[in-house]
């Protein structure tokens, strides 16, 4: 056998990602969010929000599009207490994203480090954890964490102050720009959906699509948005009813 197909490399060959290495794998990140962000601060400031607010929301929600629904159902006179349920019930994934990253770290985490990592653990930075522990986990650091976390927060930030110090007067020269601005946000709706969607979800997305349409046919938007959430839940409950009513059908069959 040839020994040079066993030899192993050396642990101490091995370095963990560094900080510096994390901002660097967040520009993907980074060019995502700008435009979404500055899409952000020019609604809100349209919804009759400050820019101080509207900056406000993305320094401490940092929720996403999720920040474009509260300030939606805000503007409507929904109270607080429902925008905030409204708000959770759409970001209860983000429950799984702790367990499911501690599940694939080896090692020890710093407590305050991982503080910071956390509060920044969108979807997209999540994602690209998860790659980074599948790809090596061994390479998978806190400082490289903190470094993609930090940009995208960052880069969120500054896009919504852009937008909101954009949102009254200096587009209103360009009504092409901020038409493409209002459709931005669905349309990458839209992208996720179509990525991520696969055929034995049908029962669920019909179901939601049901219920928005319901909602905004016989009351209005933020009705839409709780309706389209409440028909993909129950699309979720009766799937597996629904898979084995197929299956037994099949086998009698």
């Amino acid at each position: 056998m040839d020994s040079r197909r066993t030899t192993l490399v050396p642990q101490t060959q091995w370095h963990q990602a560094s900080f510096r290495e994390g901002v660097f794998d967040s520009l993907p990140i980074v060019i995502g969010y700008l435009p979404v962000a500055f899409a952000f601060g020019v609604n809100a400031v349209k919804l009759g929000f400050t820019p101080l607010e509207s900056l406000f929301i993305s320094c401490i929600i940092y929720a996403g599009a999720s920040q474009f629904v509260i300030t939606a159902l805000l503007s409507a006179g929904i109270s607080l207490w429902v925008a905030a349920l409204t708000v959770m019930a759409m970001d209860m994934r983000h429950l799984l994203y702790g367990p499911t990253l501690r599940h694939r770290i080896v090692g020890k985490l710093s407590r305050g480090k991982t503080a910071l990592w956390a509060f920044g653990l969108t979807d997209e930075v999540f994602s690209a954890a998860i790659a980074k522990l599948t790809k090596d986990n061994r390479r998978w650091s806190e400082d490289w964490m903190i470094g993609i976390a930090s940009c995208a927060w960052i880069s969120w930030v500054i896009g919504t102050a852009l937008g909101a110090l954009c949102g009254n007067g200096p587009l209103d020269a360009y009504p092409a720009v901020e038409a493409a601005l209002s459709f931005m946000l669905p349309a990458l709706f839209l992208s996720f959906l179509l990525a991520a969607f696969q055929r034995r979800q049908s029962m669920i997305l019909v179901s939601a699509l049901t219920g928005s349409l319901a909602g905004l046919l016989l009351m209005s938007i933020p009705m839409a948005i709780l309706a389209g959430i409440g028909g993909g839940c129950l699309g979720a409950l009766l799937r597996p009813w629904i898979d084995r009513q197929s299956d037994t059908d099949k086998g009698h069959s």
